[in-house]
């Protein structure tokens, strides 16, 4: 834990605290706002004879990240709380990031009302195909009205505009393993000199680089949540009849249904199937939906 002072504190938790928070596999996320009381150890003094501290109440948070431990699961994990802003790491190769990853993600977002962008990275990486499908790609995300960025830690491509977006915010970086979150953390400020790791070349997929989210204070004015690679995202409490209010597409299209109960799946007169028929809103889009809605997702190429 870090103090308002800057002191970085070795912490556990009070014992009623751990009863308040069962529900969740992780009772405190990184962003989360405690009250504690320090405690007398015999190790170098960081503050007054005290480095350690008992964490005594958990300040209400004003939005948060997430997800289903497992598909099996009724627990949760909280990935980060109290956010600014969230930015989604997508590739489309090695490891290939997919639509519906991208959209449950998105949905929790929408959820919880945290602002989200999706950061395109490796762009340097990408053959004259793949440079398509990542075009093809931005263009779902950004009719759907998500700032897209494309990046490369690399070659420091598109950085400054990244750097902009973050500017004086709490930022989230998740993904999937492999998608170079901490490359582009070390690139943006090179003083943490996070860890990164190889590419598994047997199964084209990340490997695990960090093992915990920490909050990190970056030289140019912000903070950002690196958080370890997710491989599946699954959505928790999330209401199927409210479903449709998280896509922004589908938003603005409610008052011209025929139907005020319109789940646009079966309904006759549904402004939202007459958009995607149009193809302004996109099949890949709207097929995560109808998956989520009747528990039969299909990946759609893009």
């Amino acid at each position: 834990m870090r103090s308002e002072e800057g002191t970085v504190l070795e912490c556990r938790i009070k014992g009623k605290l751990r009863l308040e928070g069962s529900k969740n596999t992780n009772l405190l996320a990184v962003g989360d706002v405690v009250n504690y009381e320090l405690e007398h150890s015999n190790e170098p003094i960081l503050i007054k004879g005290f480095n350690k501290a008992l964490i005594t109440r958990l300040e209400k948070r004003r939005n948060y990240i997430i997800r289903k431990s497992t598909n099996l699961s009724k627990q949760s994990h909280i990935i980060a709380s109290n956010l600014d802003q969230v930015f989604l790491l997508a590739t489309v190769a090695m490891p290939r990031t997919s639509t519906g990853f991208i959209d449950r993600f998105l949905i929790t977002a929408e959820a919880y009302g945290i602002p989200a962008s999706i950061v395109f990275s490796k762009t340097d990486l990408y053959n004259a195909e793949e440079r398509k499908d990542l075009l093809d790609l931005k263009s779902i995300y950004e009719n759907a009205g998500y700032t897209c960025y494309e990046v490369s830690a690399l070659e420091n491509i598109g950085l400054d505009s990244l750097k902009k977006a973050m500017f004086r915010k709490t930022n989230l970086f998740s993904g999937h393993s492999g998608t170079g979150k901490s490359s582009l953390i070390n690139t943006l400020d090179p003083s943490l000199k996070q860890r990164t790791g190889m590419l598994s070349e047997v199964h084209a997929k990340g490997t695990h680089t960090t093992t915990n989210a920490e909050l990190l204070e970056l030289v140019f004015g912000c903070s950002v949540i690196d958080t370890p690679g997710i491989k599946e995202f699954g959505m928790f409490d999330i209401k199927k009849e409210e479903l449709s209010h998280f896509f922004p597409e589908m938003r603005g299209l409610f008052n011209q249904c025929k139907f005020n109960s319109c789940l646009h799946l079966t309904e006759k007169f549904c402004a939202v199937k007459t958009a995607v028929e149009a193809g302004s809103i996109s099949k890949s889009r709207y097929q995560t939906y109808i998956g989520i809605m009747t528990g039969k997702e299909l990946e759609v190429n893009y």
